[in-house]
């Protein structure tokens, strides 16, 4: 690969932990400046601590105009020029089935998962499509296994990441030919913090589920359970304007062949 990331400017929204924070610490060591936004103080620290203070992080809500404004503006560069945004925010539902849940406990599970997954991701882009136009930059959406098939979550959260999917295809056609469009969808991952949703009372993340790991392992063809750094490969491609220049409306699977 070439070495085309070093100097660029790139946002990741939830880049404190997880998947977006490994591919926001990828793009650090590839060279490109790097701003993180994340709702937790201890996360945002931690990426820059890690970091030696080189990724620019900001704490705040991804759903939130006045927050999203302030990061991207934080993230371009000196020319009003951004080269890439990648949202990584999500929730997850605790595999939470429609038929066990009440009237009104989904309408507040549905309305929250969808603000946080689909609504601050069509947020980040719109706020952001002017200084990516500048840079004609790209944009690289996270989806998930469940964006393909009835795995990897409930139906709150398959139906979140299959909107994803769609408006991978939608903002490539819409953004184009300035501006590419692409996502990733990782399979089950080890060592994620994933929370639940605060309207239906979920504390328990991803890590704590016990025997999590192994099961993840057990339904790929690799016979692998990723770690948040497996993915970030792919990000790394998707931003790079020479090596992907020609890529866009694509989702690369990073499921371990669970998906056959």
């Amino acid at each position: 690969m070439s070495n085309s990331l070093a100097g660029l400017h790139i946002l990741v929204t939830g880049g404190g932990s997880g998947i977006a924070r490994a591919a926001a610490e990828r793009y650090d060591r590839e060279g490109a400046i790097v701003t993180v936004l994340n709702r937790s103080a201890p996360g945002a620290d931690a990426v820059r601590e890690a970091s030696g203070g080189r990724i620019r992080t900001m704490v705040g809500d991804a759903t939130d105009p006045e927050t999203l404004s302030a990061a991207v503006a934080a993230a371009a560069d000196e020319n009003g020029k951004l080269h890439n945004l990648t949202c990584g925010v999500g929730a997850f539902d605790n595999y939470s089935r429609v038929s066990d849940l009440s009237p009104a406990e989904l309408i507040d599970a549905a309305e929250e998962i969808w603000r946080i997954n689909v609504g601050a991701t069509l947020l980040a882009v719109n706020i952001a499509v002017p200084v990516l136009r500048e840079a004609c930059g790209s944009i690289t959406l996270t989806l998930s296994e469940s964006a393909f098939n009835a795995i990897g979550g409930g139906v709150l959260y398959g139906s979140s990441k299959w909107a994803l999917r769609g408006i991978v295809d939608h903002l490539a056609a819409e953004l184009a030919p300035v501006i590419r469009v692409n996502g990733v969808a990782p399979g089950g991952t080890g060592g994620t913090k994933f929370g639940g949703l605060s309207s239906l009372g979920q504390t328990v993340t991803a890590d704590k589920v016990e025997g999590r790991d192994e099961r993840i392992a057990a339904g790929t063809l690799l016979g692998i359970t990723a770690m948040p750094e497996d993915h970030s490969g792919a990000y790394r491609f998707l931003a790079d304007p020479v090596d992907a220049r020609v890529v866009t409306g694509v989702v690369i699977r990073t499921d371990g062949g669970r998906r056959l």
